[in-house]
């Protein structure tokens, strides 16, 4: 007999499910952020590179193409919240996978780069995006958990 714990779902530690969110997480964050670099280098006629992903010497307010690429995080950070409300769908998980998706982003840059990345417009930017979508993806969540759950039982009775 299974123990009832006064949640509404029922929990229980699976971690090929949490390792299967994190990877799906990971692919919308690079595939939406490579689209959306498409289609701001398409916009300028700037050559296509893995640099405007993960250098962080290209996100500045210089010039057009590094506006283009603040752009672009900002666009694939309501990306990534469309993918929390899609893939993880529980607004109490929205932080725990923004951050994981984050992190997982630091190294990767950081592994690129061969060194941490000190530029002061890089940590903003991915601090606001990370912000932007968690809270995006917590509202989305909240909504569809906060839907009313239809108890219709039987014929109507009017009384």
């Amino acid at each position: 007999m299974k123990k009832m714990t006064g949640q509404f779902r029922a929990t229980t530690w699976d971690p090929l499910l949490i390792v299967s969110q994190i990877v799906a997480m990971q692919c919308v964050m690079y595939v939406g952020l490579g689209l959306w670099m498409v289609v701001m280098d398409t916009l300028v006629g700037s050559s296509r590179s893995l640099d405007h992903l993960f250098k962080y010497q290209e996100i500045h307010v210089r010039d057009v193409n590094g506006k283009l690429v603040i752009t672009a995080f900002v666009l694939n950070a309501l990306v990534g919240s469309l993918g929390l409300w899609c893939i993880v769908q529980r607004t109490k998980q929205c932080l725990d996978f923004t951050c994981t998706v984050h992190l997982i982003h630091l190294f990767v840059c950081w592994f690129y780069n061969a060194n941490f990345p000190n530029a002061f417009s890089w940590w903003l930017l991915n601090i606001a995006c990370l912000a932007i979508m968690c809270v995006c993806g917590e509202f989305l969540c909240m909504r569809t958990e906060l839907q009313a759950i239809p108890v219709n039982l039987g014929p109507k009775v009017d009384l």
